[in-house]
């Protein structure tokens, strides 16, 4: 457990077991504990690397605003200073396009890439949730304390007293309109989606966002052989809020990351 200076942000992490690197990145609001559940499946054969990103967790803020490609390079720098090239990715929403982001943006330093809970697309998100995002901002702050987010915030942040700034940072980044559909469209590592059946992404989304990295438009073949390289998990039984602590998240995720690599004939 140490911090990392990178880009100007002392980024804290934690490192777990031994292996092959996979780093985990969490979603707003939170940090990397919030991956405890998945550590003992996750640790078995990997060093499992979590990072608290810009504001989150024990990491300080810094004068700068929250965009998902700079905490992108932030996370790149962190595996350049740790010798990680060649690290799989998995992120839970926010840390999810955080992952994809980075895959986008350092296609060399991501080896697999595991997107939990998260669009490519900004209206891949319910309205719904949506207008939720449209509400963060300093004057519904004091209105979360009360949560048990805030709970964590205040027991490990350098500073808790900022919490109303993180949470009007973290609502103009989640007001910010974005269509990384192109870009997503262009990957070409090993990638899977997890999603939950009762998500806060749309599930006509979910199904588009698969389509783009080459999933779900023909039959594989009873050989398999035209199965594509991207993969998609629909948990049951789960919503965008719990999946980050279910066994069933951590099977998906391990047999992802243990399966042989198939490239379609």
């Amino acid at each position: 457990m140490s911090y990392a200076h990178v880009n100007g942000v002392r980024l804290w992490h934690t490192s777990h077991g031994a292996g092959p690197p996979l780093v985990l990145l969490h979603g707003g609001i939170g940090s990397g504990e919030m991956f405890a559940p998945l550590l003992p499946a996750l640790t078995a054969h990997r060093r499992v690397v979590t990072v608290d990103l810009q504001a989150h967790g024990r990491t300080p803020d810094v004068d700068r605003p929250l965009r998902h490609e700079w905490l992108a390079d932030d996370v790149a720098a962190l595996l350049g200073h740790l010798g990680l090239a060649g690290a799989d990715l998995l992120g839970y929403s926010l840390g999810g396009a955080v992952a994809l982001r980075t895959a986008i943006q350092h296609p060399g330093l991501v080896r697999r890439l595991v997107c939990v809970s998260v669009p490519c697309r900004r209206d891949g998100w319910y309205p719904e949730v949506r207008d939720g995002m449209a509400r963060m901002g300093p004057e519904t702050a004091e209105q979360t304390r009360a949560s048990p987010t805030y709970e964590h915030y205040a027991r490990v942040a350098p500073r808790p007293q900022d919490w109303p700034v993180l949470w009007t940072k973290l609502g103009a980044l989640l007001r910010r309109d974005y269509d990384w559909s192109a870009e997503v469209a262009r990957l070409t590592l090993p990638t899977l989606l997890v999603f939950a059946d009762a998500d806060a992404v749309r599930t006509a989304h979910v199904v588009e966002f698969f389509g783009l990295l080459g999933g779900g438009h023909r039959d594989a073949g009873w050989d398999g052989s035209g199965r594509p390289t991207a993969r998609l998990a629909v948990l049951p039984g789960l919503t965008h809020y719990d999946i980050v602590g279910s066994p069933a998240l951590a099977a998906a995720v391990v047999g992802f990351l243990t399966h042989p690599v198939h490239r379609p004939g």
